[in-house]
């Protein structure tokens, strides 16, 4: 689900500030390793805001390639720190997950699905009630930041399991 944490006009932050140095250090790559994910703090400074990556999001949604870009935007800033908030490095990611290039750079240059975009951040922020990443619906349970994989785990087992 399209979430942005620091949408424009908010400033962005900068991965060489003691804050994305300390959050990444105390909390992200510990858990990435436990869980196994490979990631890296984007070095590109500012960073960008993620509106044309999620603008892109509804392209691919629209045509049936919606995890694979998702897929494929993650490992590019996470791991290759390329910029997602240029239209032209997102237009050559889509390409590579098979959507067609000009036509997804023709609609992210249009704007074409800024409104969709702004639709599902409503859907987030207020009826989802999103205020972290990553954010948890399991059942009638939310939880939000990094969880464990036991948290998560006890999480599925309250739902699935009756109460006696």
């Amino acid at each position: 689900m399209p979430f942005e944490l620091r949408p424009s006009p908010a400033p962005r932050l900068r991965p060489e500030d003691d804050y994305l140095q300390n959050a990444w250090t105390g909390s992200v790559y510990p858990m990435a390793k436990q869980m196994g994910v490979a990631m890296i703090l984007p070095r590109i400074s500012p960073q960008p805001y993620s509106h044309l990556a999620f603008e892109g999001y509804q392209h691919a949604r629209e045509h049936g390639k919606a995890n694979q870009y998702n897929l494929r935007i993650f490992e590019a800033f996470f791991q290759e720190e390329k910029d997602i908030g240029k239209v032209e490095v997102l237009s050559e990611l889509a390409a590579e997950v098979g959507l067609d290039l000009d036509s997804f750079e023709q609609d992210l240059e249009a704007r074409k699905y800024q409104e969709a975009h702004k639709q599902a951040l409503h859907h987030a922020y207020h009826e989802a009630r999103i205020s972290a990443v990553p954010t948890f619906h399991i059942g009638e349970l939310v939880l939000q930041g990094l969880q464990s994989r036991e948290n998560l785990e006890q999480a599925i087992k309250l739902q699935i399991t009756p109460s006696e």
